[in-house]
């Protein structure tokens, strides 16, 4: 069986399920998971997992992500981005002071209601089932966390295509769950005229940095990353022989010390996985013998116990 980790730089146009069928042919592999989708739309860092690594997904998108955004002003769109119907169309009138100004209130813990072509379910269906057959429906608010939320550029018109609107580039620092062209939208709304996505791409995830993702028609099998690779940015234990014997048969450790938190560092920052309490003592570790991932571990207690063991 095949185990790993790729990470691709999605292409636009493509959905992420259309990534994973290709991962599936190229690697011969029915079991082929992603760590958190992209529209179709968008490009950027996809993190794969396939065999028994597919377990390990749902660690991979606890981790924050960053983002390159472009904003459209005046226009919103049925979808918040480029690919919807024009709704409206508005003249601006702020100010790159304004925009600015109105920054910090996106900044921290904050709420959204998700868009109706999400993937989010409500009554048991999908949003964008709904949003195809033409319904919109109440969506309930969810938190998300914005960490940063920086400007990169303003123009009071937009050249490409040549349009009379003002145009902003952002990087985007966020929690798992976060719609970014929501976001949009609703700076838009603060600013009076409306804005929509015009451009979104992923530059970090679970760890991975797009100058490490590999363009999908350039993938050959030999950038199959070891299992251990899924969990970036989480904390580890090196344990001993012994240990890593009770460990394959799913037996807790005695907790000695909390190993220091590992992290992805690049020119904008690190990001971690989601591993500590809100009091931020750790709660949980990826459990290596030999550089080889055994499993992943939580607290409980002055124990560590088995959450996912890696077989042998």
């Amino acid at each position: 069986m095949t185990d790993g980790v790729v990470v691709v730089d999605k292409p636009r146009g493509m959905t992420s399920h259309d990534v994973v069928d290709e991962v599936r042919r190229l690697f011969r592999t029915r079991k082929v998971g992603h760590a958190g989708t992209l529209d179709p739309d968008a490009t950027g860092v996809l993190v794969l997992g396939l065999g028994r690594c597919t377990r390990l997904l749902d660690y991979a998108r606890l981790g924050a992500k960053r983002y390159f955004a472009e904003a459209s002003f005046g226009v919103t769109t049925t979808t918040q981005d480029s690919s919807g119907e024009e709704l409206s169309r508005r003249a601006c009138t702020f100010t790159e002071a304004d925009l600015l100004a109105a920054l910090p209130e996106f900044v921290g813990a904050i709420e959204q209601v998700p868009p109706m072509v999400s993937a989010v379910r409500v009554g048991g269906e999908r949003l964008y089932a709904k949003a195809r057959r033409g319904e919109v429906v109440e969506r309930a608010a969810r938190p998300v966390i914005i960490h940063e939320l920086k400007l990169l550029s303003f123009s009071e018109e937009s050249s490409d295509p040549p349009r009379p609107e003002p145009h902003a580039a952002f990087e985007v620092c966020c929690s798992a769950g976060t719609y970014v062209r929501t976001l949009v939208h609703d700076l838009g709304g603060v600013l009076g005229c409306g804005a929509h996505l015009s451009l979104l791409r992923r530059t970090e995830a679970a760890g991975f940095e797009v100058a490490e993702a590999v363009a999908l028609a350039d993938l050959e099998t030999s950038h199959l990353l070891p299992p251990l690779e899924a969990l970036r940015g989480m904390p580890r234990i090196e344990v001993s022989d012994e240990d890593a014997a009770r460990v394959s048969n799913g037996g807790p450790l005695q907790v000695a010390q909390e190993p220091p938190t590992l992290s992805t560092r690049s020119s904008s920052g690190s990001l971690t996985l989601s591993t500590r309490s809100s009091s931020g003592s750790l709660e949980r570790v990826a459990v290596v013998h030999g550089g080889v991932l055994l499993g992943v571990y939580r607290k409980e207690s002055s124990r560590w116990v088995a959450e996912r063991v890696m077989p042998s």
